[in-house]
């Protein structure tokens, strides 16, 4: 029975491995490779199943339920999977077909604008080229415009100064040439040499004559005064019976000649010529000490120049013995009569005339980074800034030095010049104050709060803390006496080296906020006359008879210039003043309504509503840019509003409160209920800044409810 089972199982096997002996028809002869795959594992399942053992074909029917199984379970796989996988497909593509859309419709957007933004491009391009031409030719008018206007402001100092020489005016006169002096400086980088040079010859002319007038005037003087002294003399010279009026004109033309020495240090640098190239010039004397060197130098000459016997290098004792002699003979006339007078006119330092040169520019009074909003917080004016990097230049030279004293030397001339800064920056101010709401004016007040700003930081600086302990101790000889209290604040780090300084700009700064407040006020109350007297108050139509609310039109000035001052002052102050500024102009505004306004007139219902329409939807709102709730700077308007817009029944209860208080009934007050103290009463209507009599005030100017 082996051999029929085992031929079975090979003829089996040949039919599987060789599907060309089978009888199949022609297209099932092209089956692919992987059919004949399928038909090896069917080959396989069934050797490994049934086997030869013809016993084994009773399996068959277990085979063939289990595949059938296996068979619909995957039919039912494939038709759901064949079914969900279209939906997604589907889906995905109606998806990209939408996107595909609407990418489509951007493009074409795209092209439509970029077409569009051609042609504009093209049509403005002439334009542009116009323009460009005609800002380069009001360039070119500015430049010739400012080149004409330096040029008139020449003549003008030229003219000036011949009419100040004309009347014997010397102080102005001096005054014009060293502001020609300062002009010739500030052209130095501008490039315009023909005009530079036509400076520099007038200038060179008027100081050529005041400087010879101021000269002989001086020479003369020294002569009376017999100098210069080239012998001992052998019996004391009686003083010459003008000697007071001597003095006078002596420290006159010495303070005058010591005022040209800019403009003469100038010139000096004009016609530079060193006799020694290659070595350093030394600094030039001062004009008085020239004059006065000029007959020493000329005996000086006589004789030791030429083919004099004296003139020999070999024996330079005979003119250095000569020399020490004329200075022994003149020592005293040098300490009692010009020492003094160059002590006190020609004491300014490496510093004071740095300021005044600072406060003198063109561009003094105007800020470098105005048009850079980060960085121009503190608006400081440029003279300010270049007056505050020199203090730092001084601070870092002296820092590194190790003698205490001398630090405390350098920083009794730093206090000395911040002094004299804010003396300059007062006088500018007093200068200025017909015009309060000037620029000039505002950039004064953003200087002095800048310097106080930097000196406040200075104070909590390691280095001058340091500094002050040693002042403690020794600065008595450098700062002078410190009291008792003064030294006991320094030593114990509450006051600081700055603390008198910055008390005294707090005051120059509260000054000029001040007058700000009392011109923009000035010009408020002009403008607010006819809201105040309003005789409507008591007469408005009632809100509901009314379609819509609007401003009133009386108020319609004041709050126009009230709006108009605070944007022109928050472009003018820095940040911290413009918030001092419009806090402090809302309390006196806040004032000015409540009295002038509110507790000057009486009100209907018409007219108090009409009065908190225009303050709570006009005049706060106009504060509101500077912060999120402007009604609390407000308080007493505010709180009067309300007062005056309660209904009659609040309003008669809290009058009723009001008067109990004033008068309580008779009787056991044990046995009634307490009623509501007045400021509870008015606490609870959210009043808390006026006070009971003042609510009885604002009641009584209701008419509407008290006339009943």
């Amino acid at each position: 029975m082996a051999a029929p089972a085992l031929a079975n199982k090979n003829t089996f096997s040949d039919a599987a491995a060789n599907p060309k002996s089978t009888n199949v028809n022609d297209s099932d002869s092209k089956c692919t490779a992987e059919d004949v795959s399928y038909m090896d594992h069917v080959a396989e399942l069934v050797e490994r199943e049934i086997g030869g053992d013809l016993k084994s074909l009773r399996k068959v029917s277990g085979l063939l339920e289990t595949l059938t199984a296996e068979n619909k379970l995957l039919e039912e796989q494939v038709l759901t999977v064949s079914s969900s996988v279209p939906l997604r497909v589907s889906a995905a593509l109606s998806a990209a077909e939408g996107s595909r859309a609407t990418m489509e419709t951007l493009l074409h957007r795209e092209r439509v604008l970029s077409n569009t933004l051609q042609q504009h491009l093209q049509g403005s391009q002439s334009w542009a080229d116009s323009l460009g031409q005609i800002l380069g030719q009001l360039d070119t008018l500015e430049r010739h415009m400012k080149y004409l206007q330096c040029l008139a402001h020449i003549e003008d100092l030229s003219a000036s100064i011949q009419q100040f020489l004309m009347t014997n005016s010397v102080w102005e006169a001096i005054g014009a040439v060293g502001s020609m002096a300062n002009l010739d400086m500030g052209l130095k980088e501008s490039g315009c040499s023909h005009l530079q040079a036509f400076l520099r010859e007038t200038l060179l002319f008027w100081h050529k004559i005041l400087k010879d007038k101021l000269t002989s005037d001086f020479e003369e003087v020294l002569t009376q005064l017999h100098w210069p002294a080239v012998s001992p003399p052998t019996q004391t010279l009686s003083p010459p019976a003008n000697a007071q009026e001597l003095s006078s004109q002596l420290k006159l033309l010495v303070s005058q000649l010591l005022s040209l020495q800019t403009s003469d240090d100038l010139i000096s640098e004009m016609t530079d010529v060193r006799p020694f190239p290659g070595l350093l010039q030394a600094p030039p004397l001062s004009i008085p000490i020239q004059i006065m060197l000029l007959p020493l130098s000329k005996r000086f000459r006589y004789h030791f120049t030429g083919n004099r016997q004296t003139n020999s290098l070999s024996k330079p004792e005979w003119y250095l013995t000569q020399v020490l002699m004329w200075m022994g003979h003149n020592s005293s006339f040098m300490e009692e009569k010009i020492q003094p007078i160059l002590n006190h006119t020609g004491s300014s330092p490496l510093a004071l005339e740095k300021v005044d040169a600072m406060l003198s520019t063109e561009g003094a009074w105007s800020c470098q980074y105005r048009d850079i909003t980060d960085v121009d917080e503190l608006k400081a004016p440029d003279c300010a800034e270049t007056f505050m990097t020199l203090l730092l230049v001084i601070t870092e030279r002296y820092r590194s030095l190790p003698c205490p004293q001398a630090q405390l030397s350098f920083l009794a001339l730093q206090r000395e010049l911040v002094d004299d800064f804010r003396i300059r920056l007062t006088q500018v101010m007093k200068e200025e104050s017909r015009q309060p709401l000037g620029a000039r004016y505002c950039a004064v007040l953003n200087a002095a709060n800048y310097i106080s700003t930097v000196l406040s930081d200075w104070s909590d600086n390691v280095f001058f803390l340091q500094l002050q302990q040693t002042a403690v101790s020794v600065g008595e000889e450098v700062l002078g006496p410190l009291g008792a209290t003064e030294s006991g604040r320094l030593a114990s780090l509450e006051g600081s080296l700055f603390e008198e300084l910055l008390a005294l700009l707090e005051r120059l700064r509260g000054d000029m906020l001040g007058r700000l407040w009392e011109a923009v006020m000035r010009d408020v109350k002009e403008k607010a006359q006819l809201y105040c007297v309003c005789y409507r108050w008591i007469s408005l139509p009632s809100q509901c008879d009314q379609a819509t609310m609007s401003l009133s039109s009386s108020a319609c000035p004041f709050l126009l210039c009230l709006r108009d001052h605070l944007l022109q002052l928050q472009q003018l102050l820095c940040l911290p003043l413009f918030q001092m500024f419009w806090q402090g102009l809302a309390e006196r505004l806040d004032l000015f309504l409540y009295q002038d306004v509110i507790l000057y007139n009486h009100f209907n219902e018409g007219g108090a509503a009409q009065l908190q329409f225009d303050m709570t939807r006009n005049l706060f709102p106009l504060f509101g840019h500077y912060c999120k709730r402007p009604e609390n700077f407000f308080k007493h308007v505010k709180e009067a509003c309300i007062i005056l817009n309660l209904k009659a029944g609040p309003a008669l209860l809290l009058c009723d409160v009001l008067k109990q208080q004033e008068g309580p009934e008779e009787g056991d007050a044990s046995l009634r209920p307490q009623p509501p103290t007045p400021e509870s009463a008015l606490n609870e209507m959210a009043v808390y800044r006026l006070a009971p009599s003042d609510a009885q005030i604002l009641l009584n100017l209701r008419s509407a409810w008290l006339s009943r």
